[in-house]
């Protein structure tokens, strides 16, 4: 709930519940917001409820609001257009605005004036005259206006004609670009009549102006003025040159406008393709900022409402991507344009290509001001769309946990950019809060972890995070998402059985379709954060067996613990192991070596004299010893060593 200023509080009593306009005004006057409402006493008490408590936009809004003007029309279409009408004429902050907000060049003709003229203008006025764009493509305007001029011979002069005359033709007329209407050497309704296909041309109907242009070259040829059919001949090929590019598709169906729309966070591009007599001629986009907090209904809206219903080229039927609110009344002011929603079939493959048209805009410019390194695959766009997400979901980061009925509990965390892993950004974790079987519990533990640490690292976040689970999951992660203050990162997860998606927020699971390349991307994400997963448990799993075992060994600490699983890298491979290699490793020695594999079960050969760790070497073998004596008999003494010069006889020893 929010304070209501005094001088806003004494209107809203007040407020009748017809259609209107409201603006919203801080302390100075200056016009905040202008909304328009089918009940204005409803939409403006919305502010000061809890509706907009998820909305930092319209929170900061009405922390600015000191007064609030209201305009009553009679209708909602009334309204619509003068909403309009007021942000160009006040731009306010708080509106969505058009990015590059200039006007774009328009060719006027001017059909109220007895001899009209061709020319460029950045105005539109309501004078009766005929205004073809706008131009985002300023060398195409320029190229049309030249072959007109090639073709035609329109009269480029400023007189009032015919009450503002000059006495004499200019130079245009001397070298053949105009037949000098100024001085009656050419009537008005010749003059009309030359207007009218410049009319034809202008709308994109080609084809007619060819096949008379076609025809008066053949007639000046049939009239021996051949210099005049050389004229037309070079203008002919032009024209035709011209008509090759800009024939992009061919569709059945008569004259249309088809939007594209394409949205990443706070950017958006919408695009318009122009077809006539069946033909795709041309393409319009504008891309829009300030849309931060407005659905996607709302941008839509204001496109077509600031930018669409203000061009006097409108076709008879608009084909738009999605339904909005203000879809009524603004048919009601179109007049007789007719609004459809494509869902099937060629219409709908129309409206597909104009989307895809926009997110290659949205791309370009995104690329452009660095804001993304790379474009966006087609999938990630799908997945935006099948899950109503504001922010394309460029990243994207999943999280699984894996148990062995409670013990080795550990956690996954997989990243994928445009629909790719990024190995480098995987992490997987050690579950160590949680005993025993608790998915929600270790969820919760992992999903905390790993935000608190991209947070204090001042890492990037990523745009979509996906756990692999159903609701369970869904609302653990939601809540350490939103003690963090990350309760506005979508937040979603994937089930195995069904393969629904649950989206936070909504009650009823997604079911996308089968071939969905945005749902086959979750399912490569989801299967990558269990492989992940349940690789590191084994792992843990394998660890946990190998230490046990080593730890029943009398005498053998950590340090040669690790150094036999670092040698030999499993319990198998120290089985494996003769006494020499093990005896090879730092603290180890040959009784230390057969002691270990002795408490593994291993059958190790052991010498005729025992040696125990740290005794003393065996005395040297003595020459009695050497003989040819039994192992069983007694060792003989030595007899002593006689003096150097006794005489010993060898029968007796002395």
């Amino acid at each position: 709930m929010y304070d209501v200023p005094e001088t806003v509080a004494a209107k809203l009593p007040h407020l009748p519940d017809s259609p209107g306009v409201y603006l919203w005004k801080d302390r100075e006057g200056r016009v905040l917001y202008v909304g328009k409402a089918k009940r204005l006493r409803s939409r403006v008490r919305s502010y000061f409820g809890s509706d907009h408590l998820g909305s930092v936009k319209t929170q900061a809004l009405v922390r600015l609001v000191a007064e609030l003007d209201t305009i009553v029309v009679p209708t909602e279409a009334h309204a619509l257009i003068l909403e309009a009408n007021l942000i160009k004429e006040y731009r306010p902050r708080f509106n969505i605005s058009l990015r590059d907000d200039k006007s774009y060049p328009y060719v006027k003709v001017t059909v109220a004036e007895p001899f009209p003229r061709v020319f460029v203008t950045r105005r539109l006025l309501n004078d009766g005259s005929r205004y073809f764009g706008p131009y985002t493509d300023v060398g195409q305007m320029r190229r049309a206006l030249n072959v007109v001029k090639r073709i035609f011979t329109v009269r480029s002069c400023h007189y009032d004609l015919p009450h503002d005359a000059p006495d004499r033709p200019c130079l245009d007329y001397h070298i053949g670009k105009c037949k000098a209407p100024c001085v009656a050497l050419q009537d008005e309704r010749e003059y009309r009549l030359m207007i009218d296909e410049v009319l034809l041309f202008l709308d994109g109907r080609t084809d007619e102006v060819t096949q008379h242009v076609r025809k008066q070259m053949l007639d000046a040829s049939e009239q021996l003025n051949f210099e005049r059919a050389a004229e037309l001949r070079d203008a002919l090929h032009h024209l035709e040159r011209m008509e090759e590019p800009t024939v992009v598709v061919q569709v059945e169906g008569g004259d249309r406008d088809v939007v594209g729309y394409s949205r990443d966070g706070e950017d958006a591009c919408v695009v318009v393709l122009r077809i006539r007599a069946g033909k795709l001629l041309a393409r319009d986009q504008r891309f829009l900022e300030n849309i931060e907090g407005e659905g996607d209904g709302a941008v839509l809206s204001a496109y077509l409402n600031l930018t669409y219903r203000a061009s006097n080229e409108r076709a008879g039927e608009l084909f738009v991507p999605f339904d909005f609110d203000d879809r009524e009344a603004l048919a009601e002011s179109l007049g007789t344009t007719r609004i459809t929603i494509p869902q099937r079939g060629p219409k709908r493959e129309l409206v597909d290509l104009a989307e895809q048209n926009a997110r290659h805009l949205l791309e370009e410019f995104k690329l452009a001001s660095f804001e993304a390194e790379e474009r966006a695959s087609s999938p990630v766009y799908e997945l935006q769309r099948e899950l109503g997400l504001q922010r394309l979901p460029r990243s994207i980061v999943c999280f699984d946990i894996s148990t062995a009925q409670g013990t080795d509990t550990v956690g996954s965390c997989v990243w994928f950019e445009n629909g790719r892993p990024r190995r480098g950004e995987y992490r997987k974790f050690k579950v160590k809060t949680v005993e025993g079987t608790d998915d929600f519990a270790s969820m919760r533990e992992v999903v905390g972890r790993y935000f608190r640490r991209r947070l204090e690292e001042q890492k990037a976040l990523p745009d979509l995070v996906m756990v692999d689970g159903g609701k369970g999951q869904l609302s653990a992660a939601a809540g350490v998402l939103a003690e963090l203050g990350l309760a506005d990162l979508s937040l979603i997860s994937l089930a195995k059985r069904e393969e629904e998606v649950f989206v936070l927020g909504r009650s009823e699971a997604l079911r996308l379709p089968r071939r969905s390349p945005g749902l086959r991307t979750l399912q490569q994400a989801r299967d990558e954060a269990h492989r992940f997963a349940i690789t590191f448990n084994r792992a843990r799993r394998a660890m946990r067996t190998l230490t046990s075992e080593l730890l029943q060994i009398p005498g053998i600490g950590p340090n040669r613990r690790r150094s036999l699983l670092h040698r030999f890298g499993s319990l198998q491979g120290v089985k494996d192991a003769t006494v020499e290699d093990i005896a090879t490793l730092p603290g180890f020695s040959k009784a230390t070596a057969r002691r270990v594999l002795t408490s593994l079960g291993v059958a190790v050969v052991v010498d005729a004299t025992p040696v125990a760790d740290g005794d003393a070497p065996p005395p040297p073998v003595t020459d009695v010893q050497a003989s040819s004596e039994g192992e069983g008999s007694p060792p003989l003494e030595r007899p002593p060593i006689p003096p150097n010069d006794a005489v010993v006889d060898p029968r007796s020893g002395v």
